[in-house]
């Protein structure tokens, strides 16, 4: 069974459906969980547009610049009590009509525009170097550049005690500001850091760790012009985005990206023609599969293994083939190494397979 598209190829046409606007309001919200149980804040038919606001929990860093009336009313109503397992601000979830167990949703993320000009990078007591920091915890505000699509320090603070509450709000008029990276620029990539469908588990499951669901997957080539692929694990997928970035290295190692509100446009459209076992992005250029696991190495085998999979059941290559491939054209990554389970992601070129019917 073979759905993958080469270079050059287009996937099968759906015409837009419906135009339907999500706005993160304290009713259309949940805040660091995924549950199957959670009612839907809106409900949509295969090839509908979403127009979603995805909020930052961190806009506390810099109230300020970060937050604005919308966002400062997340804050107040939601009790801090209410912000468990996971940290992120969730939008959503949107009911897909027909969506079941065992089906996909594909999700084409259109367009992503950052809500605010300024974003913040924690470096957190959950980063990869907390210890050899001395246990210290600072935050570097970005201020955005759109025209030039670039992100500049704009001051630094080291946090006072520990990051522990989502949603923590900083009196940062207060701070003891410091220059940070003068005279360097990032390079902007808008993306979501967690997205996903609603695990078939009773009760929450945090938003922290990335899984067969999606998840902080935290992979920052899910930007504008990318497609997602999720496997529906209930009725009705129940999907929800948030976590979003304005940009973000392989293996987010300080313990966060710049984190910044984003306004997302999306087509949601159900897929019952293939499968696929985990969370599978396909960009411009390439095929891109990932692995999870607590051990960074056991993360890498099931990177492996899902490559293979979509190699021999959706490219068609023998096991043997497949395996030569990955090694000679196949790019492993660490994409995250800070949300306690780790992940791993291969891409795969799509400009080096044959086109079908060529």
């Amino acid at each position: 069974m073979t759905f993958l598209s080469t270079a050059g190829e287009t996937r099968p046409d759906t015409k837009p459906g419906a135009l339907h606007l999500l706005p993160a309001t304290p009713k259309t919200v949940h805040w660091g969980y995924f549950d199957p149980a959670l009612g839907p804040a809106l409900k949509i038919k295969s090839g509908d547009l979403v127009q979603a606001e995805a909020i930052t929990h961190h806009a506390g860093d810099a109230p300020d610049l970060m937050m604005d009336d919308a966002v400062k009313t997340l804050f107040r109503e939601i009790p801090e009590e209410d912000r468990n397992p996971g940290v992120h601000i969730m939008t959503g979830p949107i009911w897909v009509e027909g969506a079941k167990p065992g089906d996909i949703l594909e999700v084409r993320y259109l367009n992503m525009v950052p809500r605010c000009n300024y974003g913040s990078n924690l470096a957190a007591n959950w980063g990869y170097l907390y210890q050899e920091f001395g246990q210290k915890e600072r935050v570097t505000i970005y201020e955005l550049n759109q025209n030039a699509n670039t992100a500049e320090a704009l001051y630094a603070y080291d946090f006072p005690g520990k990051y522990l509450i989502p949603g923590t709000i900083t009196d940062c008029p207060v701070c003891d500001r410091k220059q940070a990276l003068t005279g360097i620029r990032v390079p902007a990539r808008p993306h979501l850091g967690t997205a996903g469908v609603a695990p078939a588990i009773n009760g929450r499951t945090s938003t922290i760790p990335p899984g067969s669901h999606g998840g902080n997957i935290d992979n920052w080539r899910i930007g504008a012009g990318a497609t997602m692929y999720y496997p529906v694990q209930v009725e009705g997928a129940l999907f929800s985005i948030g976590d979003p970035h304005v940009s973000q290295g392989d293996g987010e190692i300080s313990g966060t990206a710049i984190e910044a509100s984003l306004g997302v446009l999306m087509q949601i459209i159900l897929r019952q023609d293939f499968e696929v076992a985990g969370p599978l992005l396909e960009t411009p250029k390439y095929w891109i599969v990932h692995g999870f696991n607590e051990d960074l190495n056991l993360a890498m085998r099931e990177a492996s293994l899902n490559m293979l999979g979509l190699l021999t059941d959706h490219v068609g290559l023998s096991k043997d083939d497949a395996y030569s491939l990955m090694s000679v054209a196949g790019d492993f990554a660490v994409t995250q190494v800070v949300d306690g389970r780790q992940g791993c992601h291969v891409r795969i070129p799509r400009s080096i397979f044959p086109k079908r019917g060529g």
